[in-house]
This record gives structure tokens, C-alpha cells and sequence, in this order.
């Protein structure tokens, strides 16, 4: 057929399907007020037309030859929709399509992904299928789909994940949170590339972190002059760090003293250099803390105050940085609007965005309560200034107030000692901010830390022995002194000596020590055991397996003092000489130091020493070990 029949005397008629005819229009159904599912399938249909007010929710045109859609505007029932194969360009006429949950316009002509705008208000909308159109080629075509309609849950027959939603949003419209994450990821990963060092702000203990007083709130609501304002006031105590911008100074500011003014690319550059702990974006431009802004304020011994939107506070709170937080908040909306307007320094948008920043803090305190350590209300400057220095004293004194309490406690038992000297302001900040940072409080980042170090498993006595056995190694690296390749000769010799000369020897050292012991407080004797380095490799044996293999090496001058005899005291000095003669290597700290053997007890006799062919390279500790054996002797 290629001309639709007048079917007015149908008013029962649900279902009509007329596919693979010849229509090119669409006549003859105006009366059909009860009819719900009509298909024109493989047609030859250019326009749609003559479903004014019926009561459509199936309406297959699949296959025919429409190039836009129109006529669509009053079937306010229609659910499914099936428009593919055809030649549209524009989603444009389905905009008042309120409940449509599926639409097919698979091998169409649709090339613009900005097209699903006009679906966008369709929140009932779950099916979508572009198959085979252009729009598919272009980048991130699937995940831009998903974020203009988030409400899909099949695309292109494909099902849509809650992370594709998750991730659609993170990529075109992420939130302030998500920012400051990605921004902290990459200061760290471009810190990371630099040379480390021990700062400033790096303090003795992780509980005692650098105190930052941080001052936040909207645009122009005077947190940048009371930061100043404070600093000078408690210059003993705090000092200003100064940001980074890609702004121009307004009228009043100054570079270095308010802001460093930079360009965007020197502003590129340092984040690649890793110079910066937080940025953030705000008003078209780009905001930064570096770290060498806080260096500065730390090199002199204060507490660094700074300021920022909450952007920034986001991003710094990623960091290991544990500030105090304190939001001036305008509450009188008409007389904060009336503020930034007589400054005549900010454009009407810019107000607008301003003061609509109200909610966006007044929402964070509700949402995250603690986020912030201090709200202050900042609609009268020579009120709030009272009010933030009063918080700030209280930061200050009520460590000292405590340490006050405890010293009246114990000026008995203390009376006798000397007086110290009074804390430093940055030790005293420090110690309070520590203080105030309780673990029993989730407000804090570093709470779930502390419980899980509180819960872990305490170390048995056999890992606390390898600690202390990995301290001592360390230790003596950093003195210089590292045992010797004789330790090991040593520790074997005595393990296979027998039972009976061991104790016999045990019994001779025991009183070698005590002579040692009383000779250790002359400078000759301290110098003999700094250079001795078997000696502390034997001290270390003796700590850490608890036995007599330590004991197997001393020093020449405590060997000297202990044996009485001339005859043992010159066979020592017989094997010395031969012993010391071997080559030693010069790359590890102490190899040059002469070894020294178990003394021999008296009554026993000396076993011989096979002869030693001499070293083609003469060793100056041989002639050394020589002279002073005469001198002694002597």
C-alpha cells in the first residue's frame, strides 16, 4: 500500500501495525483515541505527522526516511520510541517527551555529542541507543554520555556502572574534594622527583607536628588582613606565609608582602619543580602554598599563619600537615554584599559568586562537623579581630597554664635541680597544638592512625632483640666503627676452644676488666678503647648473644696492665707482631687497627707459632705493634 486508509470507524483499535509498506505520510488516525501501539516499520515516511493527542506509548518508525523529528510535541503518553534507520541529525523535538524510557536512533546521523541536551530534562529516560552513528567516533564519546545523562542505565545495549557514572562525573564536573585530591597526588608525585633534605618545619616527633594557623572563609571577608594583623601583634609567635598567584594585585597589595604575583607558566613551572604543598583554582585564576613559604616562617623559630578558600583547605588537608582551621563566616548577607561593593575592587559576578559561597561553607559545617576548629562570625572586622586573638591566646596559654600546675605540684623534688630555660614560643605552640590533637577524636585526620598503632600486636623480646642488634649496627657505622673481619675469627675460635679454657679465660678477663674498668676515666685509656675497634665489635658480641665470646678482645694497653708476667707479656707481643703483619683493606673504617688475640693465662704454657713468611709489603702496623710491646716492656 502506499496510502494510508481513514480508520476513524475503529475507536477500539489498541494496535496497528503496518510495517514494509510504501506510506509517505502518515493520515487517517485522528479518531483513533484509544490507540497505543502503532508501527510504520521500512516505510517511506519524511515527516511525521497526524498523531495529534493520541494516546501513544509504542511508536516504531524504524526504517524510513526522517530526517528530524517533529510532530511528537502533544503524544505526552509516548514511553518507547524507535526511530532508527533513518537520517536524523538533532534530537531536537523530544524535549516534552516526559516519561520516554527507551529511544533507539541506532544508524542515524547523529555526529554531536552536545545533542543529548535536548534529552537531558527526560529524568525517566534509562535506554539510549547511538549505535553507528558518527557521535561514537569522537573521544570519550561513552563517558560524555553518561554524564549529561546520568539517569541511563543502558547505552548502546550496554549496561551502565556506578563507576562509569562515578568516574563521567569525576572527569567533567568533579567535585571540590576530588580536586584537591588530584592536585595533592600531583605536588607529591613532582616532590617526590626533587632531591630530599631534612626541613625546617621537620620536627623531632610525628606526634608534634609543624602548628599552621589557617584562616578561611568567602571572598573579601577579611581573613588576609586579620592574618596580617595577627602576625604583627604575635610576632614572638607567628609569621605570614606568603602565596603564589596568577592574579594581578588589586589596589593596597604588594608583591612579596601580600602575594608573590607570578604568570601562569612560572606558576606551571613550580608545580613542576614540586615547589608547592597546595594550589587550588578560584575565579579564573590559581592559587598556591609552597613550601618554601612555610620553610621561611619555620627557619625563625614561628608558627606559620596563612589564608585560603576552602579549595585549599581541601587540598592542605591531604598533606601531613595538621593545621588549625579557623572560618570567618558572614552572617549578615545585605551588610557582607555592601562590603564588597564599597571596596570597588570586585565585579558584580564576582559578588555574586561571593556571597553565594555563604552556602557552600554553611553546608560543609553541617555535613562535616569539626571540619573546621573555630567559626567566628566576620560581620564587623574590629569585633572579630578580639575574637580570633582570643582563640589564638587560648592555643597559646593553656599549655603553659598546665606545665604552671605541674611545677607548683613538684617544686619539692625539683628545688635541688638547675633551672631550665622557658620554653620557646614555636615549642610551646607546638606542644599545644600536639596536646589539642586528641586521638579520641574523629575529627582529627590522624585518628584512625593512632588506634590502629594502639592495637597493634606489642613486640616479642626476640624482635626487640633484632631492633636493638640493627641500632647497634647503626651506630657504630655512623662512629665509624664497624667490626672487623677478626670478630668472626674470634667468635669461632672460642666456640671450638674447649670447655675448661674457656673458663679459665672467662675467669682472666673477668679481671682484666676490673683493671680496665678503673683505668677508663684517664684520657689515654679512653683514646686506646676509641680506636680499638674489636673492642666494641667484642662489647656488642657480649650485648647481644649475652656470652663470654665478647670477652676475647681488648685493648693493648688493658692486655698489658692485666698479665703480670714478662715472659707471657713477651710471647703476646711475639704473635702480635706476626698477626698484625697480614694485609688488611683500607675501604672499611678500622681495618688499619690492629688485632689482638685472647691473653694466654699464667701457668700455662705458650703454644708455638708457626712461622709467617713476611709481607712483600711492609705494614706500618707491624713496626707500630713492635715499638710499643719495647716500650712497654721497657
Amino acid at each position: 500500500m502506499t496510502k494510508m486508509k481513514d480508520l476513524s470507524a475503529y475507536l477500539c483499535l489498541t494496535k496497528l501495525d503496518l510495517d514494509y509498506n510504501g506510506f509517505s505520510e502518515i493520515s487517517g488516525l485522528e479518531q483513533c483515541t484509544m490507540l497505543t501501539h502503532l508501527s510504520l516499520a521500512h516505510n517511506r515516511i519524511s515527516r511525521i505527522s497526524g498523531l495529534y493527542n493520541l494516546p501513544l506509548s509504542h511508536l516504531c518508525l524504524r526504517g524510513n526516511q526522517l530526517e528530524r523529528i517533529e510532530g511528537l510535541e502533544t503524544i505526552k503518553s509516548l514511553q518507547f520510541l524507535d526511530l532508527s534507520l533513518n537520517r536524523i541529525r538533532s534530537l531536537s523535538g523530544l524535549q516534552n517527551l516526559c516519561i520516554l524510557s527507551s529511544l533507539n536512533l541506532k544508524k542515524n546521523l547523529i555526529s554531536e555529542i552536545k545533542e543529548c541536551k535536548h534529552i537531558h530534562e527526560l529524568s525517566l529516560l534509562r535506554d539510549l541507543n547511538l549505535l553507528q552513528n558518527p557521535v561514537q567516533e569522537q573521544q570519550d564519546y561513552r563517558l560524555s554520555v553518561v554524564f549529561l545523562l546520568q539517569h541511563l542505565t543502558m547505552l548502546d545495549q550496554e549496561k551502565v556502572t556506578a563507576e562509569e557514572k562515578v568516574s563521567s562525573v569525576n572527569k567533567y564536573d568533579p567535585p571540590i574534594e576530588v580536586v584537591a585530591a588530584r592536585d595533592h597526588m600531583t605536588h607529591l608525585v613532582y616532590q617526590l622527583m626533587q632531591p630530599q633534605m631534612l626541613y625546617d618545619s621537620t620536627l623531632p616527633s610525628a606526634d608534634s607536628p609543624y602548628p599552621i594557623l589557617v584562616l578561611t572563609g568567602p571572598q573579601g571577608c577579611g581573613k588576609r588582613e586579620l592574618a596580617h594583623r595577627l602576625c604583627q601583634d604575635l610576632n614572638e609567635c607567628f609569621g605570614y606565609g606568603i602565596c603564589h598567584t596568577t592574579r594581578g594585585p588589586y589596589f593596597g597589595e604588594e608583591n612579596g608582602i601580600d602575594y608573590h604575583f607570578v604568570s601562569e607558566e612560572d606558576f606551571q613551572n613550580m608545580i613542576h619543580m614540586g615547589k608547592f604543598i597546595q594550589t587550588m583554582h578560584y575565579g579564573g585564576h590559581r592559587y598556591g602554598l609552597t613550601r618554601d613559604a612555610i620553610e621561611e616562617v619555620a627557619r625563625d623559630g614561628l608558627a606559620c599563619c596563612v589564608h585560603m578558600e576552602l579549595e585549599g583547605v581541601l587540598s592542605l588537608k591531604n598533606s601531613f600537615f595538621e593545621p588549625r582551621y579557623v572560618l570567618l563566616l558572614p552572617t549578615d548577607v545585605e551588610k557582607y554584599t555592601g562590603h564588597l561593593k564599597s571596596r570597588s575592587i570586585y565585579e558584580p559576578a564576582q559578588i555574586d559568586v561571593a556571597v553565594s559561597r555563604i552556602d557552600l561553607y554553611t553546608n560543609t559545617i553541617e555535613q562535616q562537623p569539626g571540619f573546621f576548629d573555630n567559626v567566628i562570625p566576620c560581620d564587623d572586622w574590629e569585633e572579630v579581630y578580639p575574637t580570633l586573638r582570643q582563640i589564638v591566646k587560648e592555643y597559646l596559654l593553656s599549655e603553659e597554664l598546665k606545665g604552671e600546675n605541674n611545677n607548683r605540684a613538684d617544686d619539692a623534688s625539683t628545688a635541688h635541680e638547675p633551672d631550665e630555660k622557658p620554653p620557646s614560643p614555636l615549642s610551646t605552640l607546638m606542644s599545644h597544638f600536639s596536646a589539642t590533637l586528641d586521638p579520641s577524636d574523629p575529627a582529627h585526620a590522624n585518628y584512625f592512625t593512632r588506634i590502629q598503632a594502639e592495637l597493634s600486636p606489642q613486640k616479642n623480646p626476640t624482635e626487640l632483640a633484632s631492633i636493638r642488634r640493627r641500632e647497634q649496627l647503626v651506630r657504630e657505622a655512623v662512629m665509624g666503627k664497624s667490626p672487623g673481619v677478626y670478630s668472626l675469627l674470634f667468635k669461632s675460635s672460642t666456640q671450638n676452644a674447649p670447655s675448661s679454657q674457656q673458663n679459665s679465660d672467662s675467669q682472666h678477663l673477668e679481671e682484666s676488666r676490673e683493671t680496665h674498668t678503673k683505668s677508663s676515666g684517664s684520657e689515654e685509656s679512653h683514646a686506646s678503647t676509641a680506636l680499638s675497634v674489636p673492642t666494641s665489635a667484642a662489647a656488642f658480641e657480649e650485648q647481644v648473644n649475652g656470652s663470654a665470646l665478647g670477652h676475647a678482645v681488648e685493648t693493648p694497653k688493658d692486655h698489658l696492665e692485666s698479665d703480670q708476667s714478662a715472659n707471657t707479656s713477651r710471647a703476646d707481643s711475639d704473635h702480635l707482631a706476626a698477626v698484625a703483619s697480614s694485609p688488611s683493606s683500607d675501604r672499611r673504617p678500622g681495618s688499619n687497627m690492629k688485632p689482638l688475640l685472647p691473653p694466654i693465662p699464667a701457668g700455662r704454657k705458650t703454644p708455638l707459632v708457626p712461622s709467617m713468611s713476611p709481607s712483600p709489603r711492609g705494614s706500618p702496623n707491624t713496626a707500630a705493634t713492635e715499638e710499643g710491646q719495647t716500650n712497654t716492656e721497657q
